[in-house]
């Protein structure tokens, strides 16, 4: 299971390049990226991440992903096609070495797909009643946290009473609400 830092200077660096990035991606497009922690020379793994991914939105990537090494620092960056409007159009992650980031894109993704089909699919006009996504993950429930994490970068806005998220073990936990 992924194990995510939220210290100061990941928080940090993950803030400075969804700052910098957001305006330049796309609309209906997000991008992923994720650095391996402990991270060396933040300022300037952040500045050539951001030139590197800048690269690629001019060059208009949809669906590319990159592995690197920036200033000693495992990255890995991902572009992907969403289904839900997130607010935020840059992701990102800084983990412990160890983990494997596609879990983390991947999942990121998924929530996208789902949020963005339950979104579109609306209720009839005469339902008065709470409206609740329930997402459905082939693992066990220690993901909820990483779900969590997610999904609060992606600020995507749903009408949903509640979020729910059933898990292989029979675990439900509430995403959000």
């Amino acid at each position: 299971m992924p194990r995510l830092r939220l210290d100061k200077v990941a928080l940090r660096l993950i803030s400075r390049l969804q700052a910098a990035l957001s305006p330049r991606v796309a609309d209906g497009q997000v991008v992923m990226f994720s650095v391996t922690a402990p991270i060396r020379l933040p300022s300037k793994t952040a500045a050539e991440l951001e030139a590197d991914i800048s690269q690629c939105l001019r060059r208009g990537a949809t669906t590319v992903e990159i592995s690197d090494t920036i200033c000693g620092n495992q990255v890995r960056v991902r572009f992907a096609k969403g289904g839900a409007r997130p607010a935020s159009k840059v992701v990102g992650f800084v983990h412990n070495p160890g983990t494997d980031p596609r879990v983390l894109f991947d999942l990121t993704v998924g929530l996208l797909r789902h949020i963005g089909a339950a979104v579109d699919k609306r209720p009839p006009e005469s339902f008065d009643g709470d409206r609740w996504l329930v997402i459905a993950d082939e693992q066990g429930g220690e993901r909820i946290g990483t779900y969590r994490q997610v999904y609060s970068q992606l600020g995507v806005s749903t009408d949903f009473n509640k979020m729910l998220v059933v898990f292989a073990d029979g675990q439900v936990e509430t995403l959000t609400g």
